[in-house]
């Protein structure tokens, strides 16, 4: 059985291959840059990732408009089971987010195939993320407009593990997996944890919506993205993402991966 990972290298993706292989399955790397390469917007690129697959690993673009087509001609070429990526409460989310997941939801479920989706919440890994919280945090302060709304930050291991069980084994037919970390955090606490872990002075700000847009602007960010950002902190400021939840687990029977863990095993990041 051959398994195609999407967004191998990704933050999700690069776990999951090395889980999988870890219990002898064949893997399929497939990203713009792997020996089998894909790109979203290349459709002559499909077909090779796909051959011979049995499961795919689905993580979306963020435009939706290959999305389903791409799922359905996985699924005429043999693929029969889809694990698709979204996001925490999507369906609860205004429309104008995660359109691309979304359209994932969609494609898998009425691709004829089985299928299971994951809906994360946010993940721990973005704290050392050099395109995200990662800069921020090495200078000493993290600004956000979040206040002090708690969010129970799921470790991208653990998605990894719920993916390779409903990519391998059965009973994970039609499910949808909200996956949270055990406890919910504040930024401000996830920043306290980190600056003590790490032994340096970090601090978190928190910004109004108009300063954190004028922050953004000022770092280079395209007005329509910056605007799509604040969107999601407001949503989120409103709470929807603050309770843990219980897909980890159900999917794997055993608790999910706490954050002060996390922070222990990648200290060294922010030092």
């Amino acid at each position: 059985m051959t398994i195609v990972v999407l967004g191998g290298t990704g933050k999700t993706g690069r776990r999951l291959v090395d889980t999988l292989r870890a219990r002898d399955e064949d893997v399929r790397v497939a990203t713009r840059s792997s020996g089998t390469r894909f790109d979203w917007f290349d459709q002559g690129t499909w077909t090779a990732a796909v051959e011979g697959a049995s499961a795919v690993y689905l993580v979306a673009p963020h435009d939706p408009e290959p999305v389903g087509m791409f799922v359905k001609q996985a699924a005429a070429a043999g693929v029969r089971r889809f694990v698709a990526l979204s996001g925490r409460d999507i369906d609860r989310v205004p429309t104008d987010y995660f359109r691309g997941m979304r359209a994932a939801e969609q494609a898998v479920r009425d691709s004829g195939a089985e299928w299971t989706i994951l809906r994360p919440n946010n993940f721990n890994q973005n704290f050392d993320d050099p395109e995200i919280y990662l800069g921020p945090l090495r200078d000493g302060r993290l600004a956000l407009p979040i206040g002090d709304t708690p969010e129970p930050f799921v470790d991208a291991q653990d998605i990894a593990d719920v993916a390779a069980v409903a990519l391998t084994e059965n009973g994970h037919h039609e499910q949808v997996y909200t996956l949270s970390g055990p406890r919910a955090l504040t930024y401000g606490e996830a920043v306290d944890t980190i600056a003590k872990a790490s032994g340096r002075s970090i601090r978190f700000e928190d910004l109004t919506p108009e300063q954190y847009r004028d922050e953004l602007l000022a770092q280079g960010a395209p007005e329509e993205a910056a605007a799509e950002v604040n969107g999601m902190f407001t949503v989120m400021r409103g709470g929807l993402f603050a309770e843990p939840r219980d897909g980890v687990q159900r999917a794997l029977g055993r608790d999910p991966i706490d954050f002060g863990t996390y922070v222990a095993a990648t200290v060294s990041a922010w030092r």
